[in-house]
């Protein structure tokens, strides 16, 4: 003959099934009562809600027959409605959910006896921890999707490809970046931390765009709204402060920051001149750490760079030329020269002071000082870039075979 206890085992699941369409009706009714969000959302959600509520309360019953069960039906509550449950319903809702059902559940029954009471107790800690592993489990799977998402976008900014999905992409990946735009490359360290990089970015002002690419290491930095826990109001910062202050997030080598621009979708300019940049950076013995994409055009223009021989040209030499043959001059001569002023007054027979004057009109001009050995490398790249590609440059081959004719 059965015992005691698993008789009153069986009346009590027996009970239990009697009860369980009451316990899911009144669990629906106080969920609407007490919890304001699930009043609000859409019927359908709703429903999807009101499911697993019933899914819960009936797999309880099924547990309570067969404890042995909890590994599949605790887990099974949530495969009634899974997609609907993640995109409506976040973890501290479901948590809710759960202590509702509860509570309904256990008003019910009391006076069934003690042991019923643990078993509700016992078996909603399984249930929340089901729940945790789902969004755990859900949120492992967007964070690979978003990463894998976010290599590609990058790679669509570094090769310049960026199509009319690209906007799409970005705003998925929840980009909070407006108005200009930088590239940042470098190495990648060999314990890369990019939580800690995309906190210090958030810091500073700027939403960011991570791409790992084996040894080398991207970042898109774009202008963001900070939140009001930021710990300064870094919001202004230009981008070279912003790329010091991320520097210690990057491998040993060299950083380049490439040139600002005005929008996201101009990015792909930026980008290529970071890359050029990055590729010629060990020509520069005493290159900074970041230094700027347009610190090393002639290296890049030496390199044969077309962007960084058309910035040469349309920085420095048009605006001279436009300006004064003049300042063009002296420039030439002033540079020839090794940077003597008195050498070239002689060559221009002028004055020294006039030497110093044009000198000065010329930074005012294009904003390099010639006076500096690094700039005047710039300078002088320009000069021999511009004087190859102007227009009587081009004519002289021409005009001597017209000649020889």
């Amino acid at each position: 003959m059965p015992s005691t206890a698993a008789m009153d085992k069986d009346d009590t699941l027996a009970w239990l099934r009697r009860i369980s369409g009451d316990i899911a009706t009144v669990t629906i009714k106080r969920l609407e009562d007490t919890l304001p969000w699930y009043a609000e959302m859409p019927p359908a959600r709703r429903s999807a809600v009101g499911l697993v509520a019933q899914a819960g309360i009936t797999s309880f019953i099924q547990w309570y027959d067969d404890p042995q069960s909890t590994p599949w039906i605790a887990s099974d509550i949530f495969a009634a409605a899974p997609r609907e449950l993640l995109r409506s319903v976040s973890l501290q809702q479901t948590l809710q959910l759960i202590r509702v059902t509860v509570e309904v559940t256990e008003e019910r029954v009391a006076g069934r006896g003690e042991h019923l009471r643990e078993a509700i107790l016992l078996y909603s800690r399984e249930v929340a921890f089901a729940a945790a592993d789902v969004y755990a489990r859900a949120a492992e799977a967007r964070g690979l999707w978003d990463a894998r998402l976010e290599a590609l976008v990058v790679d669509s900014i570094l090769t310049g490809e960026a199509d009319e999905e690209l906007p799409s992409r970005i705003a998925a990946l929840g980009w909070h970046g407006h108005g200009e735009v930088s590239v940042l490359v470098g190495t990648t360290p060999p314990q890369f931390d990019v939580d800690q990089l995309r906190r210090t970015a958030r810091k500073l002002g700027v939403d960011v765009l991570i791409g790992v690419q084996g040894s080398r290491l991207v970042l898109v930095l774009g202008r963001a709204e900070l939140s009001a826990r930021a710990d300064e109001p870094a919001a202004d910062l230009p981008f070279d402060e912003i790329a010091k202050r991320l520097e210690p997030g990057f491998g040993s080598g060299y950083l380049v920051l490439g040139p600002t621009v005005p929008a996201l979708v101009d990015a792909g300019q930026s980008a290529r001149g970071a890359l050029a940049g990055f590729a010629v950076a060990r020509a520069w013995r005493h290159a900074p750490r970041p230094v700027e994409a347009d610190d090393l055009l002639p290296e890049r223009a030496l390199a044969g760079d077309p962007l960084a021989k058309q910035t040469l040209v349309e920085r420095i030499y048009r605006p001279l030329q436009a300006h004064s043959s003049d300042l063009v001059s002296t420039l030439w001569a002033y540079l020839d020269n090794g940077r003597s002023l008195e050498a070239t007054a002689r060559e221009l027979f002028v004055h020294p002071n006039t030497v110093r004057y044009r000198l000065k009109r010329v930074s005012e001009v294009i904003g390099w000082d010639a006076t500096g050995p690094r700039e005047a490398l710039i300078l002088q790249t320009a000069l021999i870039l511009g004087s190859i590609g102007t227009d009587a440059t081009r004519r002289r081959p021409t005009a001597a075979r017209r000649g020889a004719s």
